[in-house]
């Protein structure tokens, strides 16, 4: 099985805090610059949860389309 090796270069917002809480990050995955991530973690950071991780221009995108949802 292969490894992530990941660094969170920013910490932007925590979006819940249940156990595995939801955060938007700044995350270098592999060594690659950062994007944008909104994923679970443990409090420590220890594993990885699924979920998203996003450009700037797929971010602005969904900004877009959030914006006219709302």
């Amino acid at each position: 099985m292969s490894t992530f090796k990941y660094e969170i270069a920013q910490s932007i917002a925590c979006l819940s805090t249940e156990k595995n809480g939801k955060e938007i990050n700044m995350v270098s995955w592999n060594d690659r610059p950062p994007k944008y991530d909104n994923r679970s973690w443990p409090a420590d950071h220890s594993k990885i949860g699924k979920d998203v991780t996003l450009s700037a221009e797929e971010l602005s995108v969904l900004k877009t389309v959030l914006a006219e949802l709302i």
